[in-house]
């Protein structure tokens, strides 16, 4: 295929690149997007040097386009890049769009069918709760979801790593902390409120997890509360979830459902401090579970953990899986 990632030099960016190298995706021909800024850079792949090119405001020459500038981006020329390609986008311009397919290839797969040149990855968040959750719930049946997010500086992508990094040693050495891409400062603090406000009280962030679980799972019965909060992590979103399900349901029938799920790791061992945290999910393409008990509120329920790479299963890694898809129409 032929292949144009646009936002390239951006933190997701960058691991699209590394995710189609690793995966060995047959790419006959690579195109490198970013802002007129950015025009000119050098980046790698596969031991070949490409240049940058200006985002141009006409179809790009490539089969696949992989989008991750920004939703105002994607909203202006997604459907000019649709006339000739298929877009899959990383923002949350086209999620809730109801001809868009809004895919988590190891849950809904067969969504992507009869798909009109724009397929939208879902939300960080959501992505790394859904693959903890929906084995459970194809098992059990999910009733009622309760989340609460640690989400890292990455979701906030290259400018908020660099802000945490930058802003720790600012307070180690004394000084004041600078922060533009935070609306608080993140260094040893941590920020319940992640997007705009809604009328409900919730944040736009929180309320995607609603949103975004109902249309993957194609359940839209099923209730999802969460409060998300960033925290000072370069990478790896974590979440704790409780939830209350239809069917019996115990510690054990989980472990063994969630042991065989695919892109799912099983980390689920305290007595030897073995649980899911972002220093082990770094890097990872699959997404840590574990810390798996009953629930001492609902008499159905249980409590776990997740931890996932946000700029992977929860951006690049899912992109990808979604253009092998394409790539290999019977896997769908």
């Amino acid at each position: 295929m032929r292949v144009g990632i646009v936002g390239a030099t951006g933190a997701v960016g960058k691991e699209l690149l590394n995710v189609l190298e690793k995966r060995n995706f047959p790419v006959s021909e690579l195109r490198l997007y970013a802002s007129p800024r950015s025009a000119g850079r050098s980046m790698f792949f596969r031991g070949q040097e490409l240049t940058v090119e200006a985002l141009p405001e006409t179809p790009l020459p490539v089969d696949v386009v992989l989008a991750s500038a920004g939703g105002s981006i994607s909203k202006q020329y997604a459907p000019i890049w649709a006339t000739q390609s298929v877009v899959i986008d990383n923002s949350s311009a086209f999620r809730y769009e109801p001809d868009v397919p809004l895919i988590v290839p190891e849950i809904n797969a067969h969504a992507i069918r009869g798909h009109k040149n724009i397929i939208a990855n879902p939300n960080c968040t959501t992505a790394i709760l859904l693959m903890a959750l929906f084995p459970l719930h194809k098992a059990f049946r999910a009733k009622r979801v309760i989340v609460s997010t640690y989400q890292s500086a990455s979701g906030a992508g290259a400018n908020g790593m660099e802000e945490l990094l930058k802003g720790t040693k600012e307070f180690l050495a004394g000084h004041a902390i600078e922060h533009k891409t935070f609306v608080h400062p993140l260094p040893f603090n941590v920020i319940p409120h992640i997007d705009a406000f809604q009328e409900n009280g919730y944040t736009k962030e929180e309320m995607k997890v609603l949103w975004e679980t109902q249309k993957i799972m194609e359940d839209s019965q099923i209730r999802v509360s969460c409060t998300a909060v960033r925290v000072p992590t370069l990478r790896v979103h974590s979440e704790a979830v409780t939830v209350e399900f239809e069917q019996p349901v115990s510690p054990d029938a989980a472990r063994e459902v969630l042991n065989t799920a695919p892109g799912v790791d099983l980390v689920d061992d305290p007595t030897t401090r073995r649980y899911p945290m972002p220093l082990t999910a770094t890097g990872k393409f699959n997404v840590e579970v574990g810390r798996i008990r009953k629930s001492l509120v609902f008499d159905n329920g249980l409590d776990f953990f997740v931890a996932g790479d946000q700029l992977l299963k929860g951006a690049a890694l899912n992109a990808v899986q979604i253009a092998e898809l394409l790539q290999n129409p019977v896997a769908i």
